[in-house]
């Protein structure tokens, strides 16, 4: 194996360990805050955002979407709007319930 390539790959595994370490903090993280009993809205959205922090990074590393052409983080971004807009009707008719 040539030095270049076992340096990449190297620096690629650090990368992927990185995240790994990252996914399970902020797994830890969703359990600990599931612990303080928050209300209905304030527990959904906490949890959608960690979730949201979460794919995001699954998909930029785990799926290669870092590297990829405008397309795709165009087709992403109206992915990620459309389900911000579908997540506020149930949040808005909890926060209107009074939940």
């Amino acid at each position: 194996m040539e030095t270049a390539s076992a340096e990449s790959v190297r620096k690629h595994v650090r990368v992927y360990v990185t995240v790994f370490v990252t996914l399970m903090a902020l797994t830890l993280i969703t359990v600990a805050i599931s612990t303080l009993h928050l209300g209905t809205v304030a527990a959904i959205l906490v949890a959608l955002f960690i979730a949201s922090l979460k794919a995001s990074l699954v998909a930029a590393y785990f799926m290669h979407l870092i590297s990829e052409k405008k397309l795709i983080y165009a087709a992403l971004t109206l992915t990620a709007v459309l389900f911000l807009v579908l997540m506020v009707i149930p949040v808005s008719h909890f926060a209107d319930r009074g939940l």
